[in-house]
């Protein structure tokens, strides 16, 4: 039959209760508002950035369009004033000079279409540029918005951390002196149970966590002696108190 100093049972509650706290920090650091915001605004960023290099590339494309626009209405017009110089110049046949006239006719008319497609081109630039500036506008506040929130949560990460710390030392120095293979039985149950492993029994009501003793078991807890180690049918270590 396993036993250990009644002492130590009723420090072993304490123990316990350092390690709730630890895991109610852990859940704490876990849980944290900063967190979940941050992955909300971080995704939206990420979509921001897709939606950047989009804008960046209709942007060169645009550019491009605009330069190609422009070289192709300056063409026009170099080959309009050559042939215009030409036909002021009187040079040539009638011939010639009547088909520099039709020439230069031609060459108005695909001027005004090539400028007119100059203009379409230097539009859709603008509107690229525009949408552009707006994602980066957009980008920049929500990188305000994660440098704020990394810095909350980093601030509370290193106030939780120093907790931690001090409740870890805490339970270090209340486990040393007790029974080993009281702790050591506690640490199993409390691995099983997912971080519980004793109970405090006053009269027949357990806590933290309230269970059902049957009419036997309670009538063998209270004929056991003070310094067994008396386990309820679900495992839990059960320390007797009478304060």
């Amino acid at each position: 039959m396993a036993s250990a100093p009644v002492a130590d049972q009723l420090r072993l509650l304490d123990v316990q209760a350092l390690d709730m706290r630890l895991a109610k920090l852990a859940h704490q650091r876990r849980s944290h508002p900063s967190l979940a915001a941050l992955e909300e605004v971080s995704g939206r960023a990420e979509d921001l950035d897709r939606a950047r290099v989009d804008a960046e590339t209709a942007v060169r494309d645009a550019r491009r369009a605009v330069a190609k626009a422009e070289t192709d209405v300056e063409q026009v017009r170099t080959r309009a004033e050559r042939d215009r110089q030409r036909l002021e110049s009187g040079t040539g046949s009638p011939k010639d000079l009547q088909a520099l006239g039709h020439e230069l006719e031609s060459l108005a008319k695909r001027q005004g279409d090539l400028e007119e497609v100059e203009l379409e081109a230097m539009e859709a630039l603008e509107a690229a540029q525009r949408e552009l500036d707006a994602i980066t506008t957009q980008r920049a506040a929500l990188g305000d918005q994660i440098t704020q929130l990394e810095s909350e949560r980093d601030a509370a990460f290193a106030e939780n951390d120093a907790e931690r710390a001090t409740v870890e030392a805490q339970r270090a120095a209340a486990v040393e002196p007790l029974d080993a293979g009281l702790v050591s039985l506690y640490e199993r149950v409390r691995e099983r149970s997912g971080g519980l492993g004793v109970l405090r029994l006053r009269g027949a009501t357990t806590d933290p966590l309230q269970i059902s003793l049957s009419l036997t078991e309670r009538a063998a807890i209270e004929a056991a002696p003070a310094d067994e180690i008396v386990r309820s049918e679900d495992g839990y270590i059960i320390v007797r108190v009478t304060d």
